[in-house]
């Protein structure tokens, strides 16, 4: 039986410009996605999303414009990673954060986590993203960065 909260965040790292960082599952060759993890103990979500940036790419997100853009997605969790959670969990409340940098920089990858990453242009981002709450996140993306007429 797992110990996994099903509170999480994601954290969709882009640039200025709406370039998007997408990481490749360790455990899932071929999935991409932003950074992404389970809230641990009772640490605020905004920490929970430093921690698991830092974790993930390596990247120190006190240095750079994090902010909550207060969504979460209600999902179901999928069934192959269900033993990770107490028994009978089923959904998972998912926090959306964003974490802006002025331009793209190369990332150091937990590589028990993750086997790659790429910067892309948020619309073939939102399009190579597995999970369809990614996907929506990165669509906002434009709109957030006042990049639509």
């Amino acid at each position: 039986m797992g110990s996994k909260q099903p509170v999480s965040v994601l954290v969709v790292i882009h640039s200025r410009d709406g370039q998007v960082l997408l990481l490749e599952r360790a455990d899932k060759p071929g999935y991409w996605q932003s950074v992404t993890g389970s809230r641990e103990g009772d640490e605020d979500l905004i920490d929970t999303a430093r921690r698991e940036v830092a974790e993930e790419t390596g990247l120190d997100a006190s240095r750079f414009e994090l902010s909550d853009w207060r969504i979460v997605n209600r999902y179901e969790i999928y069934a192959h990673w269900r033993h990770r959670y107490p028994e009978g969990v089923t959904h998972n409340d998912e926090h959306v954060f964003g974490l802006m940098l002025d331009e793209p920089c190369q990332v150091t990858l937990a590589p028990r986590e993750h086997l790659g990453y790429r910067w892309l242009p948020w619309e073939p981002a939102a399009e190579q993203v597995f999970s369809p709450s990614n996907a929506e996140a990165l669509r906002l993306l434009p709109q957030r960065l006042g990049l639509t007429a």
